[in-house]
């Protein structure tokens, strides 16, 4: 989650085939950069970059066993066609041309599909689970055009709103008391996108900006994004490069620190917090299943309400901490399973917000939690619950948070 934007953060149609052909070299060049200072000779571990500390003060250093395996200890690039830069926390994607139905000119990234040789090909995550998401409206149709671009039939997203979160008063600073997602999905847009040309497979495209010409965009290649016209994750956006970087965000998943973005989610709330483009056609996907059922489109993601705060407070995570501790790296949410780790990954997660129990807090039980089977040991424990108590559970939201990188 990300709860404020910062200083980080016609004709057009016909130079797309150009522009298209640059993602081969792109998707083929791409590379991880800028890791930071690296460790003493012959040690194991290194300082953590910038974009992670104080969250996290050493990582793993290379050579690491994950380059002999990537489901060994160590940082493994999750999505090929990516540059992370770790310093900046950002990553550069290819940006995707396209147009709807209507004519409106459609720019995208491509993240995670149903097609495991599709996902080798283009350099994303594979998600078996997105089969399941084409249920409703929960996936748009498109078709891949002989230029290189795509054709929508339907979906708009206006990026015009001013994105906001005013925090609760304190110690309580969750819930806000007033927010404003940024940018908001019709009833037909879904980042999933289902190709009548592509085998079958369903892709996560996310929209990082709607009905604006290469040319305005271009003024954005060198930073400094209009955030009326495009995703309040883009920190630059360069059609005539076949870019767009974005903000990452820090997570954990079963103990380890990943790098995610966050585009879309199917509740205002959730949205803002995430600087998130609200999709309420999402609320479409099967849900609320178990995580490996027949059926179930997403896996779980963990939001602490009522974690520890202080920016220098070692155990920092949660809600209240995001929007009150100036320089926080958001809430330091827990996932599920990604690739190289688990089968059952999806970058549709299904939130389920919980709080450490008065009783924990005062008897200093109250930590950071990395770990989503911890989280539900402390849930049965009795020391974690759901926000309206008992056992952790999903209660509707749904937030789309394709993975990029794992720090260890």
């Amino acid at each position: 989650m990300t709860f404020k934007r910062d200083g980080r953060q016609s004709s057009g149609f016909i130079a797309l085939a150009i522009v298209g052909a640059s993602f081969l070299i792109h998707d083929a060049a791409a590379e991880v950069i800028n890791r930071g200072v690296e460790g003493k000779p012959l040690h194991e571990a290194r300082p953590a970059p910038k974009s992670i500390f104080p969250d996290q003060h050493i990582v793993v250093a290379q050579p690491s066993p994950s380059e002999v395996n990537p489901s060994f200890l160590g940082p493994v690039l999750l999505m090929k066609s990516a540059i992370v830069d770790l310093e900046a926390g950002s990553v550069t994607l290819p940006l995707r041309p396209g147009k709807l139905a209507s004519g409106e000119a459609v720019w995208s990234i491509l993240t995670d599909v149903t097609d495991e040789n599709l996902a080798n090909l283009h350099g994303i995550n594979y998600s078996a689970k997105l089969a399941y998401g084409v249920t409703g409206k929960a996936s748009r149709k498109a078709r891949f055009e002989k230029d290189g671009t795509f054709t929508f039939e339907a979906g708009k997203v206006d990026f015009s709103p001013a994105h906001s979160v005013t925090p609760g008063e304190a110690p309580n600073f969750f819930p806000p008391t007033a927010f404003q997602p940024g940018s908001v999905g019709d009833a037909d847009y879904s980042p999933l996108v289902a190709l009548d040309n592509a085998k079958n497979a369903v892709f996560n495209m996310p929209m990082v900006a709607f009905d604006v010409s290469a040319e305005a965009l271009d003024a954005m290649c060198d930073g400094n994004p209009d955030y009326t016209k495009v995703h309040d994750k883009v920190l630059k956006i360069c059609p005539r490069d076949g870019t767009v970087t974005l903000q990452m965000t820090l997570g954990y998943t079963f103990g380890k620190p990943i790098f995610y973005i966050s585009t879309e989610a199917n509740h205002p709330l959730i949205a803002a917090l995430e600087t998130a483009t609200l999709a309420p056609a999402t609320s479409d996907l099967p849900f609320a299943l178990e995580d490996a059922a027949p059926g179930e489109s997403a896996e779980r993601i963990y939001a602490i309400a009522n974690g520890p705060t202080g920016i220098d407070n070692p155990f920092r995570q949660g809600v209240n901490s995001a929007l009150s501790d100036a320089g926080s790296h958001g809430p330091l949410n827990v996932l599920g399973g990604i690739p190289t780790i688990n089968l059952d990954y999806s970058p549709m997660w299904r939130l389920f917000p919980v709080k450490w129990t008065d009783a924990a807090i005062e008897k200093g039980y109250r930590t950071k939690m990395t770990d989503a089977i911890a989280i539900e040991d402390a849930g049965a424990k009795g020391i974690i619950e759901s926000l309206e108590g008992g056992p952790p559970k999903a209660v509707g939201f749904l937030v789309n948070c394709p993975v990029v990188y794992r720090v260890n």
